[in-house]
């Protein structure tokens, strides 16, 4: 859990600070939105490939070794000398990180007996959640201080530990099932697993059309300052910590898809709010907090659907998840640039970035009730 905390402020930390990062770099809003894009686009093909690669390394050594390449990367990139630089130490880190989230959830599959995999899975994902609740804001309310290197070189310190916490508590000997090219086209024949990397396509598309754009967007909005965007992450956060934390303990008896439903129904009340109430701070943070409480539980739920949906293959179906996670990333982060950079012409581009996210949400809805028809077994539930 702390490991996908450290993974996870590493890959988002520039959401939270691009005004600082465009400033200190000499590159535009737009242009610092990109680590984001590029760097989910490094990802989607990297977790895969990196779980084709490595399924038959041993977990305790894989996940070490993950964590240690966060931890330089994010050491270099505090010492970065310009955006092109930045940018390719990122690239490099991501094409690593990509292996820890799939390969964290299927640790977790060996450790636990089946009954418990469910609730297991959600508190793992529970590190990503605390990325956006004191991850965000602490790198938010650190780099307009301080700069976004001191932002790059705390990260790399958190990693450390991190290190540290796996070397002295992972158990050795864990081995998951190897990945070959049977499993690639197996999965890719299991129409459930297709449906299922599909919504979390979607459902990662309308979030990143407005978050990786979140405090710019407030500031052009609402004027909303540096600090009161902080505020706003950490109530996102905040409400995404009671979101998973209610997944884990309804998800046993009510089952994922159930689970599953309400976060995303939560989600797209929230980015509702949110786009009809543009304009109005006290309305957005309000649909902002409804949209906390959906995210929390979306990624751990579809990744728990995923490994019901195909158990001998989970390590794989786990990483096209989390490719999926980050095409997402990478289609909502572009057309949300592309809004962005349209708003300093006309003000409807930012206010029309909440509605493309609206309509991605609702999309990933109507597949998530349509899916119910290829489960079956506990996968229906």
């Amino acid at each position: 859990m702390i490991g996908n905390f450290v993974s996870g402020i590493a890959l988002l930390a520039p959401t939270a600070m691009l005004g600082q990062l465009s400033a200190g770099l000499g590159v535009t809003i737009r242009d610092a939105g990109l680590l984001i894009t590029f760097g989910a686009l490094v990802l989607c093909v990297g977790a895969p490939v990196m779980a084709w690669l490595t399924s038959r390394v041993e977990r305790r050594h894989l996940l070490m070794g993950t964590i240690a390449v966060v931890a330089v990367a994010n050491f270099a990139s505090a010492l970065a000398p310009d955006y092109a630089v930045l940018l390719g130490i990122r690239l490099l880190m991501a094409a690593v990180a990509a292996l820890y989230t799939p390969q964290a959830a299927g640790t977790v599959g060996l450790i636990v007996p089946p009954e418990k995999r469910g609730s297991s899975v959600a508190y793992v994902f529970l590190g990503w959640t605390l990325v956006v609740a004191v991850g965000l804001p602490l790198v938010s309310f650190v780099a307009s201080r301080y700069g976004w290197r001191v932002v790059y070189a705390g990260i790399g310190g958190m990693s450390c530990l991190s290190l540290a916490l796996l070397a002295w508590r992972l158990p050795r000997g864990l081995y998951g099932t190897p990945v070959d090219l049977s499993t690639w086209t197996g999965l890719a024949r299991n129409r459930l697993v297709v449906l299922l990397l599909l919504i979390t396509t979607l459902q990662i598309s309308g979030q990143f059309a407005v978050f990786t754009f979140l405090a710019p967007l407030l500031g052009q909005l609402t004027g909303a300052s540096p600090d009161a965007a902080a505020a706003i992450f950490a109530l996102y956060g905040i409400c995404g910590l009671i979101g998973i934390l209610t997944a884990t303990r309804i998800v046993d008896g009510w089952g994922a898809f159930n689970t599953s439903l309400l976060a995303t129904s939560l989600l797209l009340a929230g980015l509702s709010v949110w786009s009809f109430g543009a304009g109005h701070l006290p309305v957005m943070a309000f649909g902002v907090a409804i949209w906390g409480m959906g995210f929390g539980a979306i990624n751990s739920m579809q990744q728990v659907r995923l490994i019901s949906a195909a158990p001998d293959a989970a390590a794989a179906s786990v990483a096209l998840n989390t490719s999926m996670l980050y095409v997402g990333q990478a289609i909502g982060s572009g057309s949300g640039g592309l809004l962005f950079a349209s708003g300093h012409f006309h003000a409807a581009g930012f206010i029309a970035m909440g509605f493309i996210a609206m309509g991605f949400v609702a999309l990933a809805l109507a597949a998530i009730l349509f899916s119910r028809r290829l489960a079956a077994g506990p996968v229906s539930r």
